[in-house]
């Protein structure tokens, strides 16, 4: 059998992490497909070529389900979700969830957001310095996502530390398994409780109610698994963009000013933050079903395969002048929420807290400004892309 070449991408360390848009250029130089080593994923085949990421991610070849790594496996009920699905049951779950989580439920939510982000800023802002992701960042969409789905009083510090461990950054594999199993529990107490207590107004309630046309409806594993999928998916992504949105903004001073002389470039200064610095480096995982040529190389069945969404969306092939920060740009066709039919359902609240987020800062806090403190330090492993902390004057 013939030698792979494997490109070692984890001799680079916290260079990589930091900043890895210079080695995705690197490679999309040499190729859209690579088979590569990381310090956190192992070896994988890595697709970081615009046209090919769109091509993987509607490409039905490239499985979502680990049913296709481990046929009969003892998969868990936190997995029967959406995300880690293919048609038919993709479909199915998908079909009973849009029911609910509407454009339009999610629009009559502005109010209540506007609300919290007020209310988190009257709290900051006196101070004078706050670190922005711990202050706001995270509060926002926390509370946003709790009240959404109906969770009551959940301690948000114990949350934020399961999804964390459960994306990646706890230290070993044990802590994440144990804080999925730990949050699954909470779940599985809630929507009994949910179940038994009457009819309720949030959304994990309808979840519990909704039925097609022909009767069908979620299982008490698949309300566990979409639960499980909302919260941590309906959280560390928004966080994400408002942190990397706001650090964008203040390191390119130019298009700060652009933006506070015209709040009506808001909804691009968000696609561009996507484009350019989006809140998911890379898809979650997908497997070959069968052998796969694709930019040059052939991928086996049976392999693990990344989508590089960051280095998608920094092509030059598809955005010129792509390392540019531009709130003016046309960033249409961005990969930063995915393609096809996994397509993040909850992107418009994303966008929606981010608009309300970025423009109630910028204008409660005219001054904003990076803080003069130790260099930021970035979330590692291979899913999100973000800071730990975001030290900010005002």
């Amino acid at each position: 059998m013939a030698i792979r070449e494997i490109v070692d991408l984890s001799i680079h360390g916290e260079d990589f992490t930091t900043d890895p848009y210079p080695y995705y250029e690197s490679l999309r130089a040499r190729g859209p497909v690579h088979f590569v080593r990381t310090r956190d994923s192992g070896e994988t085949w890595l697709v970081v070529g615009y046209d090919e990421a769109r091509a993987v991610l509607t490409d039905p070849r490239f499985s979502k389900d680990w049913d296709t790594l481990h046929p009969g496996g003892d998969i868990s009920a936190v997995s029967t979700n959406m995300l880690e699905s293919d048609p038919p049951r993709h479909t199915r779950l998908r079909r009973l969830v849009a029911r609910e989580f509407t454009n339009r439920r999610m629009e009559a939510l502005r109010p209540r957001v506007q609300s919290i982000a007020d209310e988190l800023l009257d709290a900051m802002l006196p101070s004078g310095s706050a670190d922005l992701i711990e202050a706001f960042a995270v509060p926002l969409p926390m509370t946003v996502i709790c009240e959404l789905l109906g969770v009551p009083d959940l301690d948000r510090e114990v949350f934020r530390g399961w999804s964390h461990q459960i994306i990646g950054e706890s230290v070993g594999e044990e802590d994440g398994q144990a804080a999925a199993e730990e949050m699954s529990a909470y779940l599985a107490a809630l929507i009994e409780d949910k179940r038994c207590g009457g009819p309720r107004e949030d959304l994990l309630s309808a979840l519990i109610r909704t039925r097609d046309e022909g009767g069908d409806q979620l299982s008490s594993r698949e309300l566990l698994g979409m639960a499980f999928l909302l919260l941590v998916a309906g959280h560390d992504t928004t966080v994400n963009l408002i942190g990397n949105g706001t650090l964008a903004l203040l390191r390119h001073p130019d298009q700060l000013a652009a933006l506070r002389a015209d709040f009506g470039l808001m909804d691009g200064a968000i696609e561009e933050t996507l484009r350019y610095d989006g809140p998911v480096e890379n898809s979650t995982w997908r497997f070959t079903r069968e052998s796969v040529d694709m930019g040059g190389r052939t991928i086996p069945a049976g392999e693990p395969v990344l989508v590089a969404l960051a280095s998608a969306d920094r092509d030059g092939s598809r955005y010129p002048a792509p390392d540019t920060f531009d709130i003016r740009r046309p960033a249409q066709g961005h990969v930063a929420f995915g393609h096809g039919i996994h397509y993040c359902l909850g992107a418009p609240l994303a966008r929606l807290e981010a608009h309300v987020a970025l423009t109630a800062l910028l204008t409660r806090a005219p001054g904003l400004a990076l803080a003069a403190t130790a260099p930021m330090t970035w979330r590692p492993g291979h899913l999100m892309r973000g800071v730990h902390h975001l030290p900010v004057v005002f």
